[in-house]
Protein backbone atom coordinates (compact mmCIF):
# COMPACT_ATOMS: atom_id res chain seq x y z
CA UNK A 1 0.00 0.00 0.00
CA UNK A 2 2.97 2.47 0.49
CA UNK A 3 4.82 1.70 -3.31
CA UNK A 4 0.59 2.74 -4.20
CA UNK A 5 0.11 5.46 -2.33
CA UNK A 6 -2.37 4.52 -0.41
CA UNK A 7 -0.80 4.69 2.75
CA UNK A 8 1.51 8.09 2.89
CA UNK A 9 2.27 9.32 6.17
CA UNK A 10 4.33 8.27 8.38
CA UNK A 11 1.98 7.93 11.41
CA UNK A 12 -0.63 5.64 9.24
CA UNK A 13 2.02 3.23 8.10
CA UNK A 14 2.85 3.01 11.53
CA UNK A 15 -0.31 2.01 12.67
CA UNK A 16 -0.80 -0.16 9.80
CA UNK A 17 1.73 -2.05 11.20
CA UNK A 18 1.04 -2.18 15.02
CA UNK A 19 -2.50 -4.05 14.28
CA UNK A 20 -2.89 -7.43 13.81
CA UNK A 21 -5.63 -7.82 12.11
CA UNK A 22 -5.30 -11.59 10.95
CA UNK A 23 -6.21 -12.10 14.62
CA UNK A 24 -10.12 -11.27 13.53
CA UNK A 25 -11.70 -14.04 14.89
CA UNK A 26 -13.06 -16.33 11.76
CA UNK A 27 -11.55 -14.65 8.80
CA UNK A 28 -8.86 -16.19 6.75
CA UNK A 29 -5.43 -14.62 7.68
CA UNK A 30 -4.49 -14.22 4.21
CA UNK A 31 -7.76 -12.48 3.38
CA UNK A 32 -7.31 -9.76 5.26
CA UNK A 33 -4.09 -8.79 4.25
CA UNK A 34 -5.06 -8.88 0.42
CA UNK A 35 -4.93 -5.03 0.21
CA UNK A 36 -8.62 -4.82 -2.44
CA UNK A 37 -10.41 -7.63 -0.81
CA UNK A 38 -13.03 -7.63 2.70
CA UNK A 39 -13.11 -10.23 4.50
CA UNK A 40 -17.47 -10.16 5.27
CA UNK A 41 -17.64 -11.14 9.35
CA UNK A 42 -21.51 -11.32 8.97
CA UNK A 43 -23.42 -12.01 5.94
CA UNK A 44 -27.01 -10.55 5.03
CA UNK A 45 -29.91 -12.45 4.19
CA UNK A 46 -30.60 -10.30 0.92
CA UNK A 47 -27.20 -10.64 -0.30
CA UNK A 48 -25.91 -7.62 1.13
CA UNK A 49 -23.15 -7.88 3.86
CA UNK A 50 -23.88 -6.59 7.23
CA UNK A 51 -20.50 -6.54 8.61
CA UNK A 52 -16.61 -6.94 6.82
CA UNK A 53 -13.21 -6.21 7.93
CA UNK A 54 -12.79 -3.40 5.32
CA UNK A 55 -10.38 -4.06 2.69
CA UNK A 56 -6.99 -2.96 3.96
CA UNK A 57 -6.67 -0.31 1.21
CA UNK A 58 -9.59 1.32 2.11
CA UNK A 59 -9.15 1.50 5.86
CA UNK A 60 -5.83 3.35 4.81
CA UNK A 61 -7.47 5.75 2.70
CA UNK A 62 -9.91 7.02 5.60
CA UNK A 63 -7.37 7.05 7.87
CA UNK A 64 -5.21 9.20 5.54
CA UNK A 65 -8.29 11.30 4.41
CA UNK A 66 -8.93 11.99 8.18
CA UNK A 67 -5.69 13.35 9.65
CA UNK A 68 -5.84 12.15 13.28
CA UNK A 69 -3.61 13.81 15.47
CA UNK A 70 -2.21 12.62 19.18
CA UNK A 71 -4.46 13.61 21.50
CA UNK A 72 -7.79 13.37 19.39
CA UNK A 73 -11.40 11.94 20.87
CA UNK A 74 -12.53 10.29 17.66
CA UNK A 75 -15.90 8.66 17.25
CA UNK A 76 -15.81 5.34 14.85
CA UNK A 77 -19.57 4.61 13.30
CA UNK A 78 -19.35 0.87 12.48
CA UNK A 79 -17.27 -1.41 14.53
CA UNK A 80 -15.33 -4.31 13.62
CA UNK A 81 -12.35 -3.90 15.69
CA UNK A 82 -9.58 -3.45 13.45
CA UNK A 83 -10.10 -0.01 12.46
CA UNK A 84 -10.96 1.61 15.99
CA UNK A 85 -7.37 -0.43 17.14
CA UNK A 86 -5.68 2.10 14.53
CA UNK A 87 -7.44 4.88 15.14
CA UNK A 88 -5.96 4.21 19.08
CA UNK A 89 -2.67 3.71 17.69
CA UNK A 90 -3.02 7.39 15.98
CA UNK A 91 -4.43 9.49 18.83
CA UNK A 92 -2.13 7.75 21.90
CA UNK A 93 -2.79 7.64 25.22
CA UNK A 94 -3.87 11.06 25.20
CA UNK A 95 -6.91 10.76 22.75
CA UNK A 96 -10.08 8.68 23.06
CA UNK A 97 -11.67 6.33 20.60
CA UNK A 98 -15.26 5.69 20.86
CA UNK A 99 -16.74 2.89 18.23
CA UNK A 100 -20.63 2.12 17.76
CA UNK A 101 -22.58 -0.43 15.94
CA UNK A 102 -26.13 -1.29 15.84
CA UNK A 103 -25.63 -4.82 15.94
CA UNK A 104 -24.12 -6.77 19.16
CA UNK A 105 -22.80 -9.51 17.42
CA UNK A 106 -20.55 -7.13 15.72
CA UNK A 107 -19.83 -5.19 19.06
CA UNK A 108 -19.14 -8.77 20.50
CA UNK A 109 -16.41 -9.28 18.16
CA UNK A 110 -15.06 -5.65 18.02
CA UNK A 111 -14.70 -5.87 22.13
CA UNK A 112 -13.15 -9.51 21.59
CA UNK A 113 -10.65 -8.51 19.36
CA UNK A 114 -9.71 -5.16 21.05
CA UNK A 115 -9.30 -7.17 24.37
CA UNK A 116 -6.93 -9.28 23.28
CA UNK A 117 -4.65 -7.33 21.36
CA UNK A 118 -4.10 -4.64 24.29
CA UNK A 119 -6.49 -1.87 22.60
CA UNK A 120 -9.10 -1.78 26.14
CA UNK A 121 -8.70 1.96 26.16
CA UNK A 122 -11.24 1.98 23.45
CA UNK A 123 -14.94 2.58 24.05
CA UNK A 124 -17.28 0.16 22.47
CA UNK A 125 -21.13 0.84 22.16
CA UNK A 126 -24.05 -0.89 20.78
CA UNK A 127 -26.54 1.45 19.53
CA UNK A 128 -27.85 3.36 16.63
CA UNK A 129 -24.81 5.26 15.44
CA UNK A 130 -27.49 7.53 14.04
CA UNK A 131 -27.73 9.09 17.50
CA UNK A 132 -24.00 9.04 18.05
CA UNK A 133 -22.40 8.77 21.39
CA UNK A 134 -23.45 12.42 22.84
CA UNK A 135 -21.64 11.73 26.56
CA UNK A 136 -18.35 11.69 24.97
CA UNK A 137 -18.51 14.08 22.69
CA UNK A 138 -17.71 16.47 20.94
CA UNK A 139 -15.23 14.82 18.92
CA UNK A 140 -12.56 16.00 16.42
CA UNK A 141 -13.13 13.41 14.30
CA UNK A 142 -15.81 11.30 12.81
CA UNK A 143 -15.02 8.32 11.03
CA UNK A 144 -17.97 6.79 9.51
CA UNK A 145 -17.50 3.06 8.09
CA UNK A 146 -20.23 1.91 6.76
CA UNK A 147 -22.19 3.47 3.55
CA UNK A 148 -24.68 6.39 3.98
CA UNK A 149 -26.49 9.05 2.19
CA UNK A 150 -26.63 11.81 4.49
CA UNK A 151 -25.21 13.36 7.27
CA UNK A 152 -26.84 12.48 10.50
CA UNK A 153 -28.02 15.54 12.50
CA UNK A 154 -26.40 13.92 15.60
CA UNK A 155 -23.35 14.08 13.80
CA UNK A 156 -23.40 17.77 12.61
CA UNK A 157 -24.20 18.67 16.71
CA UNK A 158 -21.00 16.11 18.02
CA UNK A 159 -18.41 17.45 15.78
CA UNK A 160 -15.87 20.10 16.67
CA UNK A 161 -15.80 23.54 15.29
CA UNK A 162 -12.91 22.70 13.30
CA UNK A 163 -13.68 18.97 13.07
CA UNK A 164 -13.60 16.56 9.56
CA UNK A 165 -16.33 13.61 9.29
CA UNK A 166 -14.98 11.09 6.61
CA UNK A 167 -17.90 9.37 5.35
CA UNK A 168 -18.46 6.65 2.50
CA UNK A 169 -21.32 8.40 1.09
CA UNK A 170 -24.06 7.07 -2.12
CA UNK A 171 -24.82 10.04 -4.29
CA UNK A 172 -26.64 8.95 -7.56
CA UNK A 173 -25.73 5.20 -6.67
CA UNK A 174 -22.25 6.18 -6.94
CA UNK A 175 -19.74 5.08 -3.95
CA UNK A 176 -16.80 7.75 -2.54
CA UNK A 177 -15.15 7.91 1.10
CA UNK A 178 -15.40 11.89 1.18
CA UNK A 179 -13.35 14.19 4.36
CA UNK A 180 -15.62 16.71 4.70
CA UNK A 181 -14.10 19.38 6.72
CA UNK A 182 -16.16 21.76 8.73
CA UNK A 183 -16.27 25.16 7.77
CA UNK A 184 -19.71 26.73 9.74
CA UNK A 185 -21.88 25.55 12.09
CA UNK A 186 -24.30 24.08 8.70
CA UNK A 187 -21.55 23.78 5.93
CA UNK A 188 -19.53 20.87 5.70
CA UNK A 189 -16.50 20.65 2.63
CA UNK A 190 -14.87 17.78 1.10
CA UNK A 191 -12.31 18.20 -2.11
CA UNK A 192 -10.68 14.83 -0.54
CA UNK A 193 -12.58 12.35 -2.40
CA UNK A 194 -11.70 8.64 -3.22
CA UNK A 195 -13.56 5.78 -4.57
CA UNK A 196 -14.69 3.28 -2.16
CA UNK A 197 -17.58 0.32 -1.07
CA UNK A 198 -18.47 -0.26 2.79
CA UNK A 199 -21.47 -2.03 4.04
CA UNK A 200 -24.60 -0.01 4.45
CA UNK A 201 -25.87 1.81 7.41
CA UNK A 202 -28.42 0.09 9.75
CA UNK A 203 -31.20 2.18 12.09
CA UNK A 204 -32.57 5.46 11.98
CA UNK A 205 -30.38 6.91 8.97
CA UNK A 206 -30.80 3.77 6.49
CA UNK A 207 -31.57 4.47 2.80
CA UNK A 208 -30.90 1.64 0.76
CA UNK A 209 -30.54 1.61 -3.07
CA UNK A 210 -33.27 -0.81 -4.97
CA UNK A 211 -31.21 -3.30 -6.85
CA UNK A 212 -33.12 -4.18 -10.31
CA UNK A 213 -32.29 -7.37 -12.03
CA UNK A 214 -32.04 -6.91 -16.33
CA UNK A 215 -30.74 -10.32 -16.83
CA UNK A 216 -30.74 -12.97 -14.33
CA UNK A 217 -29.56 -16.85 -15.51
CA UNK A 218 -27.10 -19.40 -14.67
CA UNK A 219 -24.83 -17.97 -17.61
CA UNK A 220 -25.40 -13.97 -17.00
CA UNK A 221 -26.51 -11.13 -14.77
CA UNK A 222 -27.09 -7.59 -15.06
CA UNK A 223 -28.66 -5.12 -12.71
CA UNK A 224 -29.01 -1.67 -12.12
CA UNK A 225 -28.63 0.16 -8.59
CA UNK A 226 -30.85 2.64 -8.77
CA UNK A 227 -32.18 5.64 -6.17
CA UNK A 228 -35.38 5.54 -7.24
CA UNK A 229 -36.79 2.27 -8.35
CA UNK A 230 -40.33 4.30 -9.85
CA UNK A 231 -37.73 5.54 -12.36
CA UNK A 232 -37.22 2.76 -14.02
CA UNK A 233 -39.20 0.40 -16.43
CA UNK A 234 -37.50 -2.75 -15.50
CA UNK A 235 -39.35 -5.07 -18.10
CA UNK A 236 -39.00 -2.41 -20.84
CA UNK A 237 -35.46 -2.43 -20.43
CA UNK A 238 -34.94 -6.46 -20.06
CA UNK A 239 -36.59 -6.88 -23.56
CA UNK A 240 -34.29 -3.47 -24.68
CA UNK A 241 -31.25 -5.15 -24.14
CA UNK A 242 -32.24 -8.25 -25.67
CA UNK A 243 -32.41 -6.14 -29.39
CA UNK A 244 -29.24 -4.47 -31.22
CA UNK A 245 -27.13 -1.89 -29.71
CA UNK A 246 -26.72 1.44 -31.20
CA UNK A 247 -22.75 2.47 -30.61
CA UNK A 248 -21.37 5.82 -30.30
CA UNK A 249 -17.68 6.91 -30.50
CA UNK A 250 -16.18 9.94 -28.78
CA UNK A 251 -12.44 10.17 -29.83
CA UNK A 252 -11.83 10.02 -26.42
CA UNK A 253 -8.56 7.71 -25.76
CA UNK A 254 -7.22 6.78 -21.57
CA UNK A 255 -4.75 5.17 -21.27
CA UNK A 256 -3.88 1.22 -21.00
CA UNK A 257 -5.23 1.08 -17.10
CA UNK A 258 -7.59 3.99 -17.24
CA UNK A 259 -8.95 5.17 -13.60
CA UNK A 260 -12.53 5.42 -13.85
CA UNK A 261 -13.31 7.03 -10.71
CA UNK A 262 -13.04 10.95 -11.65
CA UNK A 263 -14.82 10.30 -15.24
CA UNK A 264 -18.09 8.53 -13.58
CA UNK A 265 -18.72 11.19 -10.80
CA UNK A 266 -18.09 13.58 -13.99
CA UNK A 267 -20.98 11.79 -15.29
CA UNK A 268 -23.35 11.33 -12.93
CA UNK A 269 -23.11 14.95 -12.22
CA UNK A 270 -23.72 16.06 -15.45
CA UNK A 271 -26.70 13.41 -16.11
CA UNK A 272 -29.13 11.85 -14.34
CA UNK A 273 -27.29 8.23 -13.59
CA UNK A 274 -28.17 5.18 -12.17
CA UNK A 275 -25.31 2.20 -11.90
CA UNK A 276 -24.94 -0.81 -13.94
CA UNK A 277 -23.18 -3.85 -13.17
CA UNK A 278 -22.46 -7.25 -14.38
CA UNK A 279 -21.47 -10.60 -13.81
CA UNK A 280 -19.65 -13.08 -16.44
CA UNK A 281 -21.34 -14.55 -19.04
CA UNK A 282 -23.51 -10.87 -19.43
CA UNK A 283 -20.62 -9.14 -21.65
CA UNK A 284 -20.77 -11.89 -24.06
CA UNK A 285 -24.62 -11.36 -26.01
CA UNK A 286 -25.90 -9.02 -25.42
CA UNK A 287 -22.99 -6.55 -25.28
CA UNK A 288 -23.38 -5.86 -21.08
CA UNK A 289 -20.32 -4.66 -19.25
CA UNK A 290 -18.04 -7.50 -17.74
CA UNK A 291 -18.22 -7.93 -13.85
CA UNK A 292 -17.44 -4.86 -11.23
CA UNK A 293 -18.53 -4.15 -8.19
CA UNK A 294 -18.65 -0.42 -8.94
CA UNK A 295 -20.82 -0.92 -11.93
CA UNK A 296 -20.74 1.37 -14.95
CA UNK A 297 -22.99 5.08 -14.78
CA UNK A 298 -25.70 4.67 -16.73
CA UNK A 299 -28.43 7.29 -18.25
CA UNK A 300 -32.19 5.79 -18.21
CA UNK A 301 -35.17 7.26 -19.65
CA UNK A 302 -38.14 5.21 -20.38
CA UNK A 303 -37.72 1.91 -22.01
CA UNK A 304 -33.62 3.14 -23.43
CA UNK A 305 -30.57 3.09 -21.44
CA UNK A 306 -26.73 4.35 -22.57
CA UNK A 307 -23.40 3.50 -20.96
CA UNK A 308 -20.05 3.81 -21.20
CA UNK A 309 -17.75 1.33 -22.96
CA UNK A 310 -14.28 1.32 -24.30
CA UNK A 311 -12.35 -0.79 -27.03
CA UNK A 312 -8.54 -0.48 -28.45
CA UNK A 313 -6.59 2.02 -30.42
CA UNK A 314 -2.83 1.23 -30.58
CA UNK A 315 -1.28 1.69 -27.21
CA UNK A 316 -4.73 3.52 -25.44
CA UNK A 317 -8.49 2.75 -25.16
CA UNK A 318 -11.27 4.63 -27.05
CA UNK A 319 -14.33 5.98 -25.14
CA UNK A 320 -17.67 5.04 -26.24
CA UNK A 321 -21.40 4.67 -25.43
CA UNK A 322 -23.55 1.56 -25.94
CA UNK A 323 -27.69 2.55 -25.86
CA UNK A 324 -30.60 0.27 -26.12
CA UNK A 325 -34.11 0.66 -26.62
CA UNK A 326 -36.50 3.32 -28.79
CA UNK A 327 -34.29 6.51 -27.82
CA UNK A 328 -31.01 4.40 -28.10
CA UNK A 329 -29.21 6.85 -30.09
CA UNK A 330 -30.33 10.20 -28.17
CA UNK A 331 -29.38 9.11 -25.22
CA UNK A 332 -25.85 7.81 -26.79
CA UNK A 333 -25.07 10.89 -28.10
CA UNK A 334 -25.95 12.68 -25.09
CA UNK A 335 -23.70 10.59 -22.68
CA UNK A 336 -21.29 10.63 -25.58
CA UNK A 337 -20.77 14.67 -25.64
CA UNK A 338 -20.62 14.58 -21.77
CA UNK A 339 -17.68 12.12 -22.00
CA UNK A 340 -16.31 14.37 -24.73
CA UNK A 341 -16.96 17.69 -21.83
CA UNK A 342 -14.57 15.50 -19.48
CA UNK A 343 -10.54 16.74 -19.07
CA UNK A 344 -8.37 14.74 -16.19
CA UNK A 345 -8.02 18.24 -14.63
CA UNK A 346 -10.78 18.85 -13.61
CA UNK A 347 -11.40 18.14 -10.03
CA UNK A 348 -14.88 18.04 -8.20
CA UNK A 349 -15.92 19.47 -4.57
CA UNK A 350 -18.68 18.40 -2.15
CA UNK A 351 -20.32 20.61 0.01
CA UNK A 352 -22.69 19.68 2.60
CA UNK A 353 -25.18 21.70 4.09
CA UNK A 354 -27.19 21.19 6.67
CA UNK A 355 -30.83 21.32 6.17
CA UNK A 356 -32.82 24.21 6.40
CA UNK A 357 -29.71 25.90 4.87
CA UNK A 358 -29.67 27.27 2.10
CA UNK A 359 -28.11 25.69 -0.61
CA UNK A 360 -24.95 26.88 -1.92
CA UNK A 361 -24.39 29.31 -5.05
CA UNK A 362 -22.02 27.38 -6.82
CA UNK A 363 -19.91 28.74 -10.16
CA UNK A 364 -17.81 26.42 -12.85
CA UNK A 365 -18.31 24.33 -14.89
CA UNK A 366 -20.88 21.59 -13.86
CA UNK A 367 -22.94 20.96 -10.85
CA UNK A 368 -25.38 18.87 -9.45
CA UNK A 369 -27.47 18.75 -5.78
CA UNK A 370 -29.27 16.11 -3.84
CA UNK A 371 -31.53 16.80 -1.20
CA UNK A 372 -31.31 14.12 2.13
CA UNK A 373 -33.45 14.06 4.85
CA UNK A 374 -31.09 16.34 7.35
CA UNK A 375 -28.33 17.97 4.73
CA UNK A 376 -28.21 18.92 0.66
CA UNK A 377 -25.49 17.52 -0.91
CA UNK A 378 -24.02 19.84 -3.85
CA UNK A 379 -21.09 18.85 -6.17
CA UNK A 380 -19.40 21.18 -8.44
CA UNK A 381 -16.47 20.77 -10.47
CA UNK A 382 -13.92 23.19 -11.26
Amino acid sequence: MVDKGLARSPEVIEALKAVPRHLVKGVDPELVYDPYKAAVTKPGRDGVNLSSVSAAYIQATQLEQAQVEKGHRVLEIGSGGVNAAYLAELVGPAGQVVTMDIDSDVTTRATEFLKSNGYEQVTVLTGDAGFGAQEFAPFDRIVVTVETTDIAEAWWDQLSDDGIIVAPMRWQSQRRSVALVRQTKDTLVADNIAQAGFVPLQGIGEERETVIALLDDAQQRATLRVEDSTLVDAEALTQAIQSDATHVWTGVNLPQEPRFAPLDLWLATLLNTVVLTGTAGAHEAPDIPQPSPIGRPTLVEGSSMAYRTLRPNGSEWELGVIGYGPAASDLAERYAEAIRSWSPQRRPQLTVTRNPSPTPVTTGLASRSVQRRNSTLTIAWS
